[in-house]
Formats: structure tokens, C-alpha cells, sequence
């Protein structure tokens, strides 16, 4: 290498977020509010955080096409999505489509209601992969506290109100 010469490692770094709570409602509900991109995932999207979810094509679980804007530290990005439900009624994921982003929802039974987890993963390289190694996770993790939170809401007063 000459001298004064910089050399960029392309080396890509694996960047994970992931965040989990508890619902007392039953999974299956629970598991249907997240696959229902048309009335019941925009219900659990906290505003602050995403723009409008549009439904391109589907609806409903697998086969469902999303495109979304979401703003982490005052960025607007917007995204596209397809969905993908490898075990259908425990774990559906929403693939990027020009982005390389995976985000899985697992529910899983657990005493009279389920346990959620949400989990963003992303391969980034150089710099930007090195500076969002170490901010993007906290930013994330005020992200999926608060979907959750929405999620919890929206299922157990479902519940309740189907009692």
C-alpha cells in the first residue's frame, strides 16, 4: 500500500436488536393481530417511531408485501418487506426487499397467555456497520418496548372484551 493511502475493510458485522414481553391474552389471538397487516399490525406500529404500513400485495401472513417509513434518530427511511411464516401461528418474519434487514415475531404459550419476542437483525460493513453496531440496538430498544406495549394493549382488551 502506499503511504497515505486508507484501506476500508468490506468486512460485513452482524447487528441484532431484540426485545420480549409477556401478554396474558392466548397466542393464537396474539399471533393473529401481528400477521394481520391490514387492521391489526398498523394497530401495534407506534406513530412516533412509522410512518403508514401499505399492504402491496396479501394481507395476511405469508405472501403479504409491506412497505413502511420508520425514523430512528430523526432518519426517515423507508423500507419494503415481504413475509415469510416458517412455522405459521409461532413465527412470522418480515424479510427486507432492498435492504438486507430480517425481523422475526416469535409467540410462544406460556401459562394462560404467550410470550412475544421481537428480533431485527442486519449485516452492515465499514464504518457505517461499525457506528451502527453500537448505536442501532439501543435505538431498537426503544423501538420494540414500545410496540409491545401496543401489542399488549391491543390483545388483552381483545380478550377481555371477548369474554
Amino acid at each position: 500500500m502506499e503511504p497515505g493511502t486508507v484501506s476500508h475493510r468490506k468486512e460485513r458485522m452482524l447487528i441484532e436488536a431484540t426485545s420480549s414481553i409477556g401478554i396474558r391474552a392466548a397466542p393464537e389471538a396474539v399471533y393473529g393481530i401481528i400477521a394481520d397487516y391490514r387492521s391489526g399490525h398498523p394497530r401495534i406500529l407506534p406513530p412516533q417511531y412509522f410512518g403508514p404500513l401499505v399492504v402491496e400485495q396479501g394481507g395476511v401472513g405469508a405472501g403479504t408485501r409491506i412497505r413502511f417509513t420508520m425514523t430512528v434518530a430523526g432518519r426517515s427511511r423507508e423500507a419494503v418487506a415481504d413475509v415469510e411464516e416458517p412455522k405459521p401461528g409461532k413465527v412470522l418474519i418480515e424479510r427486507g426487499v432492498s435492504d438486507n434487514f430480517v425481523t422475526t415475531f416469535t409467540v410462544q404459550p406460556e401459562g394462560p397467555g404467550c410470550f412475544v419476542t421481537i428480533r431485527t437483525s442486519w449485516e452492515r460493513g465499514g464504518l457505517q456497520g461499525l457506528i451502527e453496531r453500537f448505536t442501532a440496538p439501543r435505538l431498537r430498544m426503544r423501538i420494540f418496548p414500545a410496540e409491545l406495549q401496543l401489542l399488549k394493549q391491543v390483545a388483552e382488551a381483545e380478550a377481555v372484551a371477548r369474554t
